[in-house]
């Protein structure tokens, strides 16, 4: 498995990234390769096997109504605050499974506390992370994906879950059957089947010039022995049934190599000889399109011609009534201007008139109606009593008036009376 083979470092790198020292400073530079952008894909990709091992889906996901998340969720950012609050609850689960209390993180807590927290339970677990808080923020990258690699081990641990060798399965080597029309074996098959050989060290290959050498020794043989052979004792059914059972044994069956040149030789000469009898057969059939083509295009152009001259004088008379029609179209276009600069003019004059009628309709209904003098007399009654009200009250204010300086009038003589007549009394005594 794919997370048995990746060892993840404290800083979320692999083991393989080259170190160097700096020259007089003592700090330690980190040479990342090309492919260290990439790693926290295959770190996700581990977690994810990580989590099915701990049968997250069935504890966690179906319990929380969640989503899966997919093998590069948090590899690649998609919705910052759904990963986060999907990285703090992978988290917390994972450090209850590792044997740790957590509480598990609510979507309106500080996002600040819940990531100390789990730093620290981190921390706990002997694991570093020299990486500032806030990468973790953000909900993705490779120190999110280090931080719950990193969990998902320890929650493994915890478990007792170990990590064996692959057991490959044993591949069995199937006999090969010979069917019974290849019963014989000439030199064309030979021909034929010869195509592949050297792919496999392992495999055993027949050495034709050692067969040929064997197939020769034994003519002679047989040649030789003919001579001594003047009849055979051996029956026939006995030999064809011989025959049928050792054939199958004597198949030679020659694999070829395709990366060998001269196969690429021989279908090149192939392919070349397929293109030029196709060239022979296509080229008469394209020439002859190509004749009918071009005697096609000669009739339509002599019969374009044609028509042309016979067509000529409607042509003219057509293209002199196209010059009268835009002459004409020109002339509406002015008349119709001025006819709308008209229809202006009518329309303002229409306004006035319609406001000076209604100026002599209301004047005229003024001069005839009789009750604005119905209202004057009205009005001129109503003074005339109001006029004679009036006179009564100024004649009571006058009589008031004459009573009150009558009265002290009065008053006045009577007090000057009285101080008369002490004085001549005062006298006679």
């Amino acid at each position: 498995m794919a997370a048995a083979a990746a060892v993840v470092t404290p800083s979320g790198l692999e083991d393989g990234v080259s170190r160097s020292r700096g020259e007089g400073s003592g700090e330690v530079v980190v040479e990342r390769g090309p492919g260290a952008a990439y790693h926290m894909f295959v770190v996700m990709e581990d977690l994810v096997e990580k989590l099915k091992l701990l049968h997250y889906e069935e504890e966690l996901l179906r319990k929380n109504n969640l989503k899966p998340p997919s093998r590069h969720y948090f590899a690649l950012p998609t919705n910052p605050g759904e990963q986060f609050y999907m990285f703090c609850t992978l988290a917390a689960w994972l450090i209850n499974r590792a044997g740790r209390p957590f509480e598990q993180p609510q979507e309106y807590d500080d996002p600040n506390a819940t990531i100390s927290n789990i730093l620290s339970e981190l921390r706990s677990f002997g694991r570093t992370a020299d990486f500032p808080p806030s990468k973790l923020k953000s909900g993705y990258g490779e120190h999110v994906c280090y931080v719950l690699d990193c969990l998902a081990e320890e929650a493994l641990k915890y478990i007792g879950f170990t990590w064996k060798r692959p057991t490959y399965p044993v591949e069995e080597l199937e006999e090969e059957t010979v069917p019974e029309d290849d019963a014989e074996l000439t030199l064309n098959k030979v021909d034929e089947e010869f195509v592949e050989e050297e792919t496999d060290s392992e495999e055993n290959f027949i050495d034709l010039n050692v067969l040929k050498a064997q197939t020769y020794r034994l003519d002679m043989n047989e040649s030789a022995k003919q001579e001594d052979i003047l009849e055979s004792t051996t029956d026939a059914a006995e030999w064809s049934l011989e025959v049928e059972r050792v054939l199958p044994q004597l198949k030679v069956t020659i694999r070829t190599d395709n990366k060998d040149w001269r196969i690429h030789v021989d279908q090149m000469h192939q392919h070349k000889s397929g293109i030029e009898s196709a060239l022979k057969e296509t080229k008469g059939f394209l020439d002859k399109l190509h004749n009918e083509i071009s005697r096609t295009l000669e009739k339509i152009g002599s019969r374009e011609k044609y028509i042309n001259n016979q067509l000529e004088h409607l042509v003219q008379e057509y293209r002199a009534a196209q010059a009268q029609l835009s002459e004409a179209r020109e002339r509406y276009q002015q008349g119709n201007g001025g006819v709308t600069e008209r229809t202006r003019l009518l329309s303002e004059v229409t306004e006035e008139l319609e406001k000076v009628k209604q100026e002599m309709e209301e004047k005229g209904s003024s001069m005839t109606d009789g009750a604005p003098l119905v209202k004057i007399k009205q009005s001129l009654t109503k003074l005339k009593q109001e006029t004679v009200q009036m006179d009564i009250r100024i004649g009571v204010v006058e009589h008031t008036l004459l009573q009150s300086k009558l009265k002290e009038k009065s008053n006045m003589t009577r007090d000057m009376h009285a101080t008369i007549i002490p004085e001549s009394a005062i006298g006679s005594y």
